[in-house]
């Protein structure tokens, strides 16, 4: 009723099984390389499996919507991989259904997890990124786990530096202990020698005590009312048994969410439209009243008006008042004082104007987050269906399955998208770009690209045939083709040998003539070149021929015959006439100065390279006819 085919169900079977597969290898990457980041944050901290399932849970949450293009890309790419790599998307295509026709269902279930990315977006991913961060900085806000080494200083532990030489893992005793605590200023720290010791924890788990046995401890006493004194006393204390409490907050307290109000990560499509509103409006009254505080104290004198300012500069002018004057006429101090006050006043202004313009900058900065925020939730969901159109047409074009090629052209089209995109929002949070730029910059990159792919799939283009570029650039920069002629194991016609003979000995003499005529030796005009360009095809001429010559002789049983073959170049029949085949295009190369000089210096190279492959021809030609008629004879 839908006209749902059978084609379309065993396609989107295909790609759907895929797609699951693809998409969860892409989270756990995603969450390998995210958790790599606060992988320090993590370990040694004590921290409990609840905690740690609750950090890995809305990390995979925060993660999916960027999971979803690389798994649509990867999967697409692997489907019609496999379809043209077991030759079944030709039998599609026999059967009279374009590509566009095997895309259909794809296309369906494309828009589809586009739509449902969307929608985790504005629901589900922004209260994950608020609780993801704000269980990353209760993590990192945790002091870590007591495990104290041997033999070096142990800093875990809050204005204290441990110094341990052995511990016994049996009985919990702790040997040769130095203790070095740091306390509010340099000249109160404490020096705690002690043989042996135990370690313990509260049981509310704030604190630690640390019991130790025959010990020392040196105290520096001085204090501010001693500062001026020469000498500082200090306190020495030994002890056999001595108990610290040492501050140690070994829970796991969760931050508060109020921290997160302005975080644009975790608020929705109505959260962002709301804050952008809201933020804005009181920036703009900060902003006004910064304005407003800074024309009255810098610019404007508050006692007097306009109208009195002008009047009172009018009366200075008549008067004749020299304001430098007046300065030169004071004694060095008072002018010393005045200069000061000035430059004071100045650096004030300067100073405060600073502050308030940093603090409109992190406002503005705010507001772009919630503005690219805001465009990146519709970005991201787009990329899905570019994704697929990047995918599929690549699929169906290198016909390649499996997680070979496909891998690796998924991930470098990924780290085109993730550079243009983070570049993109980096540089329009910072205000350098604007924000529909900013955000857009790898949607408007790719989607091209996607177009094109999918056009010359549907047309059966040949886009990754590598021999093709291969042999674009060995023309371009006259790379030389090398002949390959080998014996047959069957042959069902002779070689004419008195015809073709007769062929080479007319080729040499056209040849000769040819080379008498143009002097390819010589430096070609460049007037000639580019701009009065004739018709020669004579070349093309003589390489038919002689092709046709070699393609008969090559039915020959002698081996003579075969390595002479072997010798006669490849010619190249247009390069050493005119760098292009239409004449606008040789004018354009010769105004374009820089490419006109490559162009002409290829042409001159092609022109040497064939009067050298003449010669070579002459001499082979005399072999092969003296060796035709031994032959005969």
């Amino acid at each position: 009723m839908l006209g749902i085919k059978k084609l379309d169900i065993f396609i989107a079977k295909q790609f759907g099984l895929l797609c699951m597969a693809t998409f969860f290898i892409c989270q756990f990457v995603l969450m390998m390389q995210f958790l790599w980041r606060y992988v320090e944050d993590l370990i040694g901290k004590g921290l409990t499996l609840d905690v740690l399932a609750q950090f890995f849970w809305w990390m995979g949450l925060s993660l999916m919507p960027q999971a979803f293009p690389l798994a649509i890309l990867l999967s697409s790419l692997i489907t019609f991989g496999n379809l043209g790599e077991s030759s079944e998307l030709t039998a599609i295509k026999a059967a009279g259904i374009s590509l566009m026709q095997a895309f259909r269902p794809l296309i369906v279930i494309t828009i589809l997890i586009a739509i449902g990315s969307f929608l985790f977006q504005n629901e589900v991913t922004p209260r994950a990124n608020k609780k993801l961060a704000q269980l990353i900085i209760s993590m990192k806000q945790k002091s870590p786990e007591l495990e104290i080494p041997e033999g070096v200083f142990y800093d875990g532990i809050p204005n204290c530096n441990l110094y341990v030489q052995e511990k016994d893992l049996n009985t919990g005793m702790l040997y040769g202990i130095m203790i070095y605590r740091k306390t509010g200023s340099y000249e109160d720290q404490a020096i705690i020698l002690a043989d042996s010791g135990q370690l313990q924890s509260t049981e509310e788990k704030k604190h630690l005590i640390l019991k130790l046995y025959h010990g020392e401890w040196f105290e520096n006493m001085r204090s501010q009312e001693l500062a001026g004194n020469a000498s500082v006393p200090y306190r020495r204390e030994t002890f056999t048994f001595k108990n610290i409490v040492l501050d140690f907050d070994g829970n796991f307290n969760m931050a508060s969410e109020d921290i997160f109000a302005n975080n644009a990560k975790a608020k929705s499509l109505r959260q962002l439209r709301d804050g952008i509103d809201s933020l804005t409006q009181v920036y703009d009254s900060v902003g006004h009243i910064f304005y407003t505080g800074a024309m009255t104290t810098v610019y404007k004198k508050p006692e007097l008006s306009k109208k009195d300012s002008l009047a009172a500069l009018k009366q200075s002018v008549a008067q004749k008042i020299n304001r430098d004057t007046v300065l030169i006429n004071l004694d060095e101090e008072r002018q010393e004082r005045v200069y000061n006050e000035a430059l004071n006043a100045a650096r004030m202004v300067m100073s405060d104007l600073e502050f308030k313009a940093m603090q409109m900058f992190s406002a503005d900065r705010v507001i772009r987050e919630h503005q690219a925020e805001t465009w990146n939730k519709f970005t991201l969901a787009l990329s899905c269906v570019i994704f697929f159109f990047i995918g599929a047409p690549l699929g169906a074009i290198i016909r390649k399955g499996g997680l070979g090629v496909p891998v690796i052209i998924s991930v470098l089209v990924f780290i085109i998208y993730y550079i243009l995109d983070n570049t993109g929002f980096r540089m329009s949070r910072l205000g350098e770009w604007a924000i529909w730029f900013g955000k857009s910059l790898a949607t408007v990159v790719l989607a091209p690209v996607a177009a094109f792919f999918t056009y010359k799939a549907n047309n059966d283009s040949v886009v990754f045939n590598m021999e093709m570029y291969r042999d674009f650039f060995r023309k371009l920069f006259g790379l030389r083709l090398h002949r390959h002629v080998y014996r047959k194991e069957v042959i069902i016609n002779d070689p004419q040998y008195r015809r073709d003979a007769e062929s080479l000995a007319q080729i040499s003499t056209e040849v000769k003539e040819y080379d008498k005529e143009k002097k390819l030796y010589t430096m070609p005009n460049v007037i000639d070149v580019f701009f009065k360009y004739t018709p020669d095809h004579k070349i093309e001429e003589i390489s038919e021929r002689l092709e046709e010559v070699i393609e008969d002789l090559s039915n020959t049983r002698d081996k003579q015959v075969l390595t002479l073959l072997n010798q006669y170049p490849v010619l190249s029949v247009k390069a050493h006439t005119r760098p292009f085949e239409y004449k606008w295009a040789n004018i354009i190369s010769a105004i374009i100065v820089p490419l006109g000089v490559f162009f002409f210096f290829r042409m001159w190279r092609f022109r040497l390279r064939l009067f050298r492959d003449l010669k070579v021809i002459e001499a082979t030609n005399e072999k092969m006819i003296e060796r035709i008629n031994q032959i005969e004879n």
